[in-house]
């Protein structure tokens, strides 16, 4: 009963473009080795419209680890982050594509946060999914998406903007689908980037909700995105943790 409950979630919150984690066995790890050792718990499945959400069998997103470009090597890997599943398989083929269209002009940046790239300035973008296997349902999108450095500055000042006039919520439209989201807030959170905006949410859809916790990071002309939901109690405050965060930045450091 509790994965027919998760699997309803997730499938019912088709602009919650965020990975989500399942029991799947069959996703291969960002860098090819073996998954951890811990088992599959935390390994991530197919979500509807999530950005590095997986499909068995798919082929790799984008940009995955392989062709060693300065963005690829930001990405998140498996074995980068002892406790977690790092996925960099192919998108669900039944998710929408694009970016998502808000009802209100004020509000479009954080509905095109919830797309396939952060918003479209974005030259290129690396998804990745991730799953705890501390903490059981809990998901990450993670992404990475290059930029001309005063294009990324731009991005985090107009989402600061969107997250101070849109505390009543929005709606969002991708490819006839739609979510809403309520409750937009502003939410304390330490990167070592240069500049990040944070902030959560409800996300609706179908009469089905979810917290939602979302975090965008500047580092130089890099900017890291990611969002985190827990698919076994959707209701549950979700954050995106401490060291996912710390670790996917420290990458892109070094990658530059």
């Amino acid at each position: 009963m509790r994965m027919k409950v998760r699997a309803t979630t997730v499938a019912l919150l088709p602009a919650l473009l965020v990975a989500a984690v399942g029991c799947s066995s069959t996703d291969t790890p960002a860098s090819g080795k073996d998954p951890d050792p811990k088992g599959s718990a935390g390994q991530v499945s197919p979500v509807p419209g999530a950005p590095g959400a997986t499909v068995p069998g798919g082929s790799a997103t984008p940009g995955a680890a392989g062709s060693g470009s300065r963005l690829e090597r930001s990405a998140l890997e498996q074995g980068d982050l002892p406790g977690y599943q790092i996925s960099a398989q192919g998108k669900n083929p039944g998710a929408p594509d694009g970016q998502p269209q808000a009802d209100k002009k004020a509000c479009q940046p954080l509905a095109d946060v919830m797309g396939d790239e952060p918003d479209p300035a974005a030259r290129e973008t690396v998804n990745r999914g991730v799953g705890s296997q501390k903490q059981v349902g809990l998901a990450v999108s993670a992404s990475v998406s290059s930029y001309a450095e005063s294009d990324a500055k731009a991005l985090i000042a107009r989402l600061k903007a969107a997250v101070a006039a849109c505390g009543a919520g929005f709606s969002a439209t991708v490819e006839k689908q739609t979510g809403s989201y309520r409750d937009v807030r502003a939410a304390d959170y330490r990167t070592t980037g240069d500049e990040s905006v944070s902030w959560t949410t409800t996300a609706a859809a179908q009469g089905v909700s979810a917290q939602v916790h979302l975090l965008v990071v500047r580092q130089g002309d890099t900017i890291v995105r990611l969002m985190a939901l827990n698919v076994a109690a959707a209701q549950q405050k979700a954050q995106v943790p401490q060291e996912v965060t710390d670790k996917q930045v420290e990458k892109v450091k070094r990658a530059g």
